[in-house]
């Protein structure tokens, strides 16, 4: 499919041309999610959980004002690199001069292509590229959602936007901990968009598997689950959520969660730049288990969105 300023690989292009399970990955998490090295260990082992899974995975991210939709090593890389600033300083002489890779919502999409800039994207923005381009599942890690303290800073991320507008399926483990979950899920509930358990019946909260937030609907089948969003896709809907609790859980990371809370409100930081900071603080202040966590679940989604992707391709070629 031919949209302007987007860019398909040779294999994604085929692939779709032929009807082949494709899962779309975002490219914040390599350079703003993740330090450097693992944050491209990272997103080549997301693809070859794809690969071996039976789809092809397509990494989506803006280059030189390009949609590129199955970006491939080298460009992985290159985002990778731009988390420099958070490796040892051993590290750092190793590594290219630094990148200026922006983080782009899908609200930001057209102005970085228009000003021919490098941008990793977020959950919405490769939501809304995928969309365009006819990938119907994507893996991420948590999606973002609604912020504690939403009442007096109105921040709440544009993913949930482009969930409820879009018609992707996205696999994820629930909303990053450092969210206001609840909140969250009425977000999703008052805009339509369904959020369904891949075989667990509570809402995960990305490092442990309860929320406090039960859901609706679980699925154990994945004859089950296509059929659903068949019948989503038939009935104009949009976007959907699929989630599934974490391999490991970190179940006292509340604490080092709000710390790094406190820490942000000290600084003062705000906006596109509050979550990269949470992370990075509480990779920190839980010795890096938090970071392993996260790793093991990205991996972990990459799997089963492979496996809903390789499903949903099997029912079109039987219908």
């Amino acid at each position: 499919m031919n949209v302007e300023g987007i860019e398909l690989s040779a294999e994604v292009a085929a692939a779709l041309a032929q009807g082949q399970p494709v899962v779309a990955l975002e490219s914040t998490v390599i350079a703003h999610g993740l330090p450097y090295p693992v944050n491209v260990e990272t997103a080549l082992a997301m693809e070859a959980e794809v690969r071996a899974g039976g789809a092809v995975p397509a990494t989506v991210g803006v280059v030189g004002g390009r949609a590129v939709v199955g970006m491939d090593e080298h460009l992985i890389t290159r985002f990778g690199a731009s988390a420099w600033r958070d490796t040892p300083s051993a590290e750092r002489d190793v590594l290219p001069s630094k990148q200026t890779v922006a983080k782009l919502g899908a609200r930001d999409l057209a102005a970085a292509v228009a000003l021919g800039q490098d941008g990793a994207t977020t959950v919405g923005a490769t939501v809304r590229v995928a969309a365009l381009v006819g990938i119907e599942v994507m893996a991420t890690g948590g999606i973002g959602g609604v912020h504690r303290g939403a009442a007096q800073s109105w921040d709440i991320s544009g993913d949930l936007t482009t969930l409820a507008r879009y018609p992707v399926l996205v696999v994820c483990a629930g909303a990053k901990a450092i969210l206001d979950i609840p909140a969250t899920l009425e977000w999703l509930e008052t805009h339509g968009v369904p959020v369904v358990g891949w075989q667990c019946t509570e809402f995960p909260a990305f490092y442990t598997a309860r929320s406090g937030c039960r859901l609706d609907f679980t699925f154990e089948r994945l004859d089950d689950l296509t059929r659903m969003w068949q019948a989503e896709r038939a009935w104009g809907g949009g976007g959907v959520l699929v989630v599934q609790p974490p391999p490991e859980e970190l179940p006292s990371v509340e604490v080092a969660i709000e710390a790094a809370l406190s820490r942000a409100e000290a600084l003062g930081i705000r906006g596109a730049a509050v979550t990269p900071y949470l992370l990075a603080q509480v990779s920190a202040l839980t010795d890096g288990k938090s970071l392993d966590a996260n790793v093991k679940l990205l991996k972990r989604n990459a799997q089963i969105a492979a496996k809903i992707a390789c499903a949903i391709a099997s029912k079109k070629r039987k219908n």
